[in-house]
């Protein structure tokens, strides 16, 4: 990580990412995590199996895509944190940006907590008393292990973009090997033709349900970490020669293969032991014990398994946590680290609630656990409006000639549609919403 070539507003020298390939790792390692592992699988089970797989590609290719360079544009054009990126764009948008921050936060504050599932199976995996969800859950090991996750992602954090890189760069690669030979291993199961059939044989008609589209675009965004205020910090870091519109296509491919890798993972496992796909955010963390029980070998891979997942994980909180404490940092001129502590206080306090859903207490709102209902809410139906408000401000707000520019995508088609995208894609969404209502 260089020092020597980005400028903040005030001057300030800004660190930058040593190389593009570091940036992609470092922007996917950010964007996976329990987006692509965790949530896909439980999002495609829960909405239709090979029609929200359908749907969800669609969505990333032709909509989060597009509006993931405008973001990466904005912050390379700025380098600043995502509260004063959208006071460049007009000082009568800065409160958006400060909602995008408070969006990440929620978010984050129930991601600590999935990420502390992943940090106690590691430790069960290790000592050889890998547990069931059930299990688990039992006791309060759901809020002990938040409140230890919390304290990780904050000293990583801390340690500033390079400590970032260098996590990125050796966790990334391996991890991808590891889920790539459990996905194979996964075609080795007695649900294997099952599987296939839930995630590639889609009803079609399903696909005319807008609802269906609505949860397709949040996980596009959710995977991609569109709306976030992720991919506009760390475009912030981006190097004027970096090629955004190359570096978000090769980021996304990432996404999708490993989304679809992670179902080929877990819905074998799931026609093979009797799991219901509909079983909600649990079902990743009931089906890959049984998977690592059955198989050869098992013993001593779900440890390295589980400590990739959890740092996959990590590094997606590490990139919240970072969005966060960068606008507190710069917005309010606190010391950075004091910024990381009040950050990480207020995660704790938020992400108490999302952590007691999994005790005894069963903390719930409507009859779901309370973490489940903050996923749907911020997850789905916020992270669309906040990436599709971002997107449209981006390129109506910043002339034409000037984005293209920074999209390194020419003035051809792809730079028009890119653009396109961000301005009129809000309207036809809220069309399609406003005509399934009237309908």
């Amino acid at each position: 990580m260089s020092e020597d070539a980005g400028t903040k507003g005030n001057g300030k020298q800004r660190a930058i990412w040593s190389s593009q390939r570091a940036f992609i790792l470092s922007a996917a390692a950010a964007a996976v995590g329990l987006g692509n592992l965790w949530r896909f699988p439980y999002m495609a089970g829960e909405h239709g199996g090979a029609a929200f797989v359908l749907a969800y590609l669609i969505s990333v290719i032709f909509i989060g895509l597009p509006i993931m360079i405008l973001e990466f544009a904005l912050g390379r054009r700025t380098r600043g944190n995502t509260v004063a990126m959208f006071s460049y764009l007009s000082r009568r948008v800065r409160g958006v940006g400060w909602l995008v921050v408070g969006l990440t936060t929620i978010i984050i504050s129930y991601y600590l907590v999935i990420t502390g599932w992943t940090m106690g199976y590691a430790v069960s995996s290790i000592t050889g008393s890998l547990q069931t969800f059930s299990e688990f859950t039992d006791g309060y090991s759901s809020l002990w292990y938040f409140l230890l996750t919390c304290l990780a992602t904050a000293g990583i954090v801390a340690a500033g973009v390079a400590g970032i890189e260098r996590f990125a760069q050796i966790m990334m690669p391996a991890l991808a090997a590891v889920v790539v030979g459990l996905a194979i291993y996964g075609f080795t199961m007695p649900g294997r033709d099952e599987a296939i059939r839930f995630m590639f044989s889609p009803d079609f008609a399903m696909l005319r349900d807008p609802g269906l589209w609505l949860f397709a675009i949040g996980q596009a965004f959710y995977s991609l970490a569109v709306g976030s205020g992720y991919l506009i910090t760390y475009g912030s870091f981006m190097d004027d020669e970096m090629c955004t519109t190359r570096a978000s296509s090769k980021i996304a491919g990432i996404e999708m293969g490993v989304a679809l890798l992670s179902g080929f993972l877990v819905f074998p496992a799931v026609f093979t032991f009797g799991f219901a796909p509909d079983a909600g955010s649990e079902l990743a963390f009931d089906t890959l014990p049984r998977v690592f029980q059955v198989m050869g070998g098992g013993a001593l891979l779900a440890p390295i398994f589980f400590l990739l997942f959890f740092n996959a994980a990590l590094s997606s909180c590490v990139g919240g946590m970072k969005v966060i404490a960068r606008a507190v940092h710069e917005q309010l001129s606190l010391p950075y680290r004091h910024a990381v502590l009040v950050t990480t206080a207020v995660l704790v306090i938020l992400g108490v609630p999302s952590a007691l859903s999994f005790t005894p207490m069963n903390l719930s709102l409507a009859g779901r656990p309370f973490l489940e209902v903050m996923d749907m809410f911020a997850g789905t139906q916020v992270v669309v409006a906040s990436g599709l408000v971002t997107g449209a401000l981006i390129a109506w707000l910043i002339p034409r000639e000037r984005l293209t520019r920074k999209l390194c995508a020419g003035h051809g088609t792809a730079a028009n549609f890119i653009v396109s995208v961000g301005r009129y894609l809000p309207v036809i969404v809220l069309a399609g919403l406003l005509y399934s209502w009237i309908i």
